[in-house]
């Protein structure tokens, strides 16, 4: 049996000891890629419990004393029943150098990177070639936010260290500071942690054999004494979700879609939003003269007849600037782009579509030809679109797409491209057409998927069927715009209502006060492997892309809330 079989086992054993308590996943992928095995209390991202969340980390060194010393201590939690259970949330990343433990490489990890080194990791999330186990690890526990992060590790001379976060704990348990380090609790516990707050760690050294008594040190005090309080992480992003909807909306739109070059969707989008967001708020400051200024330049030359395929979609905003300022000489550019789509007949693409059936092109063109036949009525752009997305075949039984027919990866912005593309026909298309009935069922079957596949924070991955893959922002924000758009719109049940409230709670938190997001998956076009997928950098920081899909979900989340 493999490392990461006896891994998985051990939790699975535990899991059926604490039904109901506990879900295996993992937190990242290793080189090889090996997923970074984790165990997740149902409470893990709750935003209403009252436990503390506590999670063990086991294994950095990839020494298999370390994982087993990491294992035990889950068995001994187990065994404490509901004393200790109803009181604390307990994760745990029993195993977070997978590699360096199964290639016998320890405390390396077989790619040329040493998960126990320096941290916090300097760029490269997620597709450094040598240390990805430290990029992955950092962020997911950071914004996982836990009360307290217990390191085990296994030696002769009992020791508990802790950092500077976590000075409450100190005396209860004679540990001395983590002093002079550049490693994994030391960088949790000072400064800004990801911009969020520091998170107190401590760390204990001993045998086996002293671990339950330890541990039982440790659990009895905090059971009785209020010694560790809501981690200052936990606090900014409870601080974060706490924001009203239109607030965030507006630092996005602040950020956001003030410029329109290069001439693309990812300007077009936030463009959008900005109208959109004083649509809904009118008595805000008023952008559409700004906006209309911007774009004059472009609106006098019409869609220029070599503007690439992909930017159609760039127009999104025309009918929106037609209704704001009462000139329809803007929705002439709407039908410009939508005259460039010209079917090559049953079973292809209609130009300018890939022939390849790209999902990417399921959101051009339903947000190009579905405002074309709502401004004229022609039928053509109805059927144009509708043909498209039914001859494609590109959606899995189980409801996923592939970002294309060469490309079988479910990749999660290809998957997000396919919901927004969906919702926008159907925004669109006539109740009496003749494919909208399946139309909608390809839209409730990849909403389905999804809700099944969402992480516990309310994201998706960024490689859908591989759970350790990193949290992508912009799938998330596509994924909630469309299931909000289709609850409002009535052509998706509101049982989905309580998966849409977790994305918003995903998205939300990780939308800072000034517009700047994280892990929003970099431009991708068709990749030949899962690697490459994976490999795409996520950005942290200001993203145009991301902030437009996040402006846009805020604002349908809010007519959502507001019913119109």
């Amino acid at each position: 049996m493999s490392t990461e079989d006896t891994i998985n086992d051990a939790m699975d054993t535990l899991i059926r000891a604490r039904p109901g308590f506990w879900t295996r996943t993992a937190c990242g992928v290793t080189r090889s890629l090996g997923q970074i095995p984790a165990l997740l209390d149902r409470n893990a991202y709750s935003v209403a419990t009252s436990r503390t969340r506590i999670l063990l980390l086991g294994g950095l060194t990839g020494y298999q004393a370390d994982v087993d010393m990491a294992l035990h201590a889950l068995e001994l939690f187990a065994g404490g029943g509901d004393a200790l259970s109803l009181r604390i949330a307990l994760s745990a990343v029993p195993c977070a150098n997978p590699d360096g433990l199964r290639l016998n490489s320890a405390p390396g990890n077989g790619a040329g990177g040493n998960p126990s080194g320096v941290y916090p990791p300097d760029g490269k999330f997620f597709y450094d070639p040598e240390d990805p186990e430290k990029r992955y690890l950092w962020r997911w526990v950071c914004f996982q936010a836990p009360d307290l992060v217990l390191e085990l590790q296994s030696g002769d001379s009992l020791t508990w260290e802790y950092n500077q976060a976590a000075q409450s704990l100190a005396p209860g348990l004679a540990a001395k500071t983590i002093s002079g380090e550049q490693g994994f609790l030391a960088a949790l516990g000072t400064g800004h942690p990801d911009g969020l707050g520091t998170i107190p760690g401590i760390r204990l050294t001993a045998t086996d054999g002293q671990l339950p008594r330890e541990l039982g040190r440790l659990f009895s005090m905090l059971r009785q004494l209020e010694v560790l309080t809501t981690s200052e992480a936990r606090k900014a992003l409870d601080t974060r979700r706490s924001r009203p909807k239109t607030e965030i909306a507006n630092a996005l739109a602040t950020a956001y879609g003030h410029t329109f070059e290069p001439v693309v969707y990812t300007q077009g989008v936030p463009i959008s939003g900005r109208l959109r967001l004083h649509q809904l708020e009118p008595t805000g400051e008023n952008p559409v003269q700004g906006v209309a200024s911007l774009l004059e330049q472009f609106t006098a030359g019409g869609v220029p007849e070599d503007i690439a395929p992909s930017a159609l979609a760039s127009v999104v905003w025309a009918d929106e600037l037609a209704d704001a300022t009462g000139q329809t000489r803007y929705n002439e550019l709407v039908l410009q782009a939508a005259e460039r789509f010209e079917s090559r007949g049953q079973g292809s693409a209609p130009k300018p579509c890939d022939p390849d059936f790209r999902t990417e092109d399921m959101f051009m063109s339903g947000a190009i030809l579905g405002r074309a036949f709502n401004l004229t009525g022609n039928a053509k752009y109805a059927d144009i679109l509708a043909d498209f997305l039914s001859d494609g075949k590109i959606q899995q039984t189980h409801g996923l797409f592939w970002h294309c027919r060469s490309a079988a990866y479910y990749w999660g912005r290809g998957n997000g491209f396919a919901a927004m593309g969906l919702a926008e026909s159907l925004t669109y298309l006539p109740e009496d057409h003749p494919k909208r009935p399946a139309i909608i069922a390809m839209f409730g079957r990849l909403m389905e998927s999804l809700r099944r596949l969402q992480h516990p924070s309310g994201q998706l991955n960024q490689v859908l069927d591989i759970p350790g893959s990193y949290l992508e922002f912009t799938a998330t924000c596509m994924m909630g715009y469309s299931m909000a758009r289709g609850i409002r719109m009535g052509f998706l049940s509101d049982d989905f209502q309580e998966s849409l409230d977790l994305a918003w709670q995903g998205v939300s938190e990780r939308v800072d006060d000034v517009g700047n997001v994280v892990d929003g998956c970099a431009s991708t076009g068709v990749q030949n492997n899962v690697r490459e997928y994976l490999d795409r950098p996520a950005i942290f920081g200001f993203d145009d892309r991301s902030g437009g899909m996040a402006l846009w979900f805020a604002v349908e989340m809010e007519r959502l809330a507001r019913g119109i």
